[in-house]
């Protein structure tokens, strides 16, 4: 029975039984290309529904995308949608149902064809997220990108028949694919269960001897085994390296900064002071927090500075300090407040607001190079579970830009304010934020970019988005300058 479907632009051709046949009319020959080595990737996922795909394309261009590669997932299903009226059942996708076949070859053309402009057009790896389930589909993808265009084309294969990883990635399917919105999970279940009966019919693994030119990775049971053939290439070793890292498990990350220090309280940044009177009640607020809570196999890292583990001193749990989670190093403007910076190095001070990014201190980091030492921090996020990470500001930014797949830009100025937990849960490839803020007072440390980055601006300019600060380090002398948190 053919679905309720409309096709928009489907090019005439002969019916055929053979998938040479039907992806004939999807290649036009041209003269071979030869393939760069150091050039564009194409990650073609592979596999039946529900063994993770989609949930692993999209991380995967998150974490590209953070470490500044230019990548972009394209969703075979996605064009396939628009030329479906309606989901209407499984029956779309059996092998049998003509129509439905020829518009699902049209969808994958249509991505293939997209990412190809897009890839020509400065993209560096384009990921297409799609079953790819036959050798002759597969070739055809392999013969589009590798052999008409001289880009690189790596399979990512993934494999499951742990039933309980199984049984995860069908509620998550069930939950967030578009397909099943309007339908009863019980309706639901049992439409999912008959597609994958239906791409079981044609599904061919990956093969090493017959696809023996083909770069591939096996991702068994969402990465408890792999296998890895003819791998070449920066870029495919980049995506080996993270795939490895990745397990698709719930997971919930918690993330502070460290409690108030004495130099907060002053306006003053960097350095290795201690906490402040607020600071230490903010750590002792946040032990019992996490000790009632008594969350299961709980653990902490910490970054290396007195400050953070002032902070984690008192929670019952494993405790790693790492200094890749230590505070951006301001080199010669370490220790000195805003208004000391200003008055000592106002031409650093406007080109550090002109850039916040990529701005260097004189001997010290920028943003960029606190993302340089974070990747292996990242990665090994990725197979983590119930971690509190208490670090710092700009540290906390860029982790959490990676999370909430924030552009680059946009980083700098991400708020992360003193004596508040950010409660990070996954969402299909999406994560859930929650903030908790405790009741313990403290200065607030966020600063605007100002409008005027001139080097020749006036200091009041310069200052003008400052957070006010204390004289001292008794805190407990005034109390304008306090974020009331409840």
């Amino acid at each position: 029975m053919a679905p309720t479907s409309t096709i928009c632009d489907v090019r005439n051709r002969k019916d055929s039984d053979s998938d040479e046949d039907e992806l004939k009319y999807l290649s036009i020959p041209t003269k071979p290309v030869t393939k760069r080595r150091f050039g564009p990737l194409v990650v073609i996922f592979v596999g039946l529904p529900g063994r993770g795909k989609t949930v692993l394309a999209h991380k995967l261009e998150r974490y590209l995308t953070w470490t500044n590669k230019v990548a972009k997932v394209f969703s075979v299903s996605s064009y396939r949608r628009k030329h479906i009226e309606s989901y209407d059942s499984h029956n779309l996708f059996r092998i049998d149902n003509l129509e439905a076949v020829e518009i699902r070859q049209l969808s994958i053309h249509e991505a293939q064809e997209d990412a190809t402009k897009w890839l020509n057009s400065n993209g560096e790896i384009a990921i297409i997220d799609g079953p790819h389930t036959t050798q002759a589909i597969r070739q055809n993808a392999y013969d589009h990108f590798c052999k008409e265009s001289g880009f690189q084309v790596l399979f990512v294969e993934c494999i499951c028949d742990d039933e309980e990883l199984l049984e995860n990635n069908e509620k998550e399917m069930l939950q967030f694919s578009q397909d099943y919105c309007q339908m009863s999970a019980e309706k639901a279940s049992i439409d999912f269960h008959y597609k994958i009966e239906h791409y079981k019919e044609q599904y061919e693994s990956m093969d090493a001897k017959i696809e023996s030119d083909f770069s591939f990775i096996k991702v068994f049971n969402g990465g408890q085994n792999m296998l890895v053939h003819h791998l070449s290439g920066p870029l495919s070793r980049e995506v080996l390296h993270f795939i490895s890292c990745f397990k698709p498990t719930q997971k919930t990350y918690y993330f502070s900064r460290h409690g108030e220090s004495e130099f907060n309280t002053l306006g003053k940044i960097g350095g290795d002071t201690n906490l402040s009177a607020r600071g230490r009640l903010y750590a002792a607020a946040l032990a019992r927090y996490f000790n009632e809570t008594n969350i299961d196999g709980l653990h902490v890292w910490t970054s290396e500075k007195k400050r953070t583990k002032q902070t984690a001193q008192d929670i019952n749990a494993a405790k790693e300090h790492i200094s890749a989670l230590n505070e951006l190093d301001a080199g010669v403007c370490e220790e000195l407040s805003y208004e000391e910076m200003q008055e000592q190095y106002p031409q650093e001070f406007a080109w550090r607001d002109q850039d916040k990014l990529r701005y260097r201190y004189p001997w010290g980091e920028s943003y960029i190079d606190i993302m340089n030492r974070l990747k292996p921090v990242l990665t090994e996020l990725e197979c983590e579970n119930n971690l509190l990470v208490i670090s710092h500001q700009a540290v906390l930014r860029c982790i959490l830009g990676y999370f909430l797949n924030k552009r680059l830009d946009e980083l700098p100025y991400i708020n992360v304010p003193l004596h508040t937990i950010i409660k990070l849960t996954t969402y299909g490839y999406k994560y859930k934020m929650e903030v908790i803020k405790l009741n313990v007072d403290c200065v607030d440390t966020y600063r605007k970019q100002p409008q005027n980055c001139s080097v020749t601006r006036m200091a009041e300019d310069a200052l003008k988005t400052v957070p006010a600060h204390f004289d001292n380090m008794n805190p407990w002398i005034r109390s304008g300058h306090l974020i009331q948190q409840h």
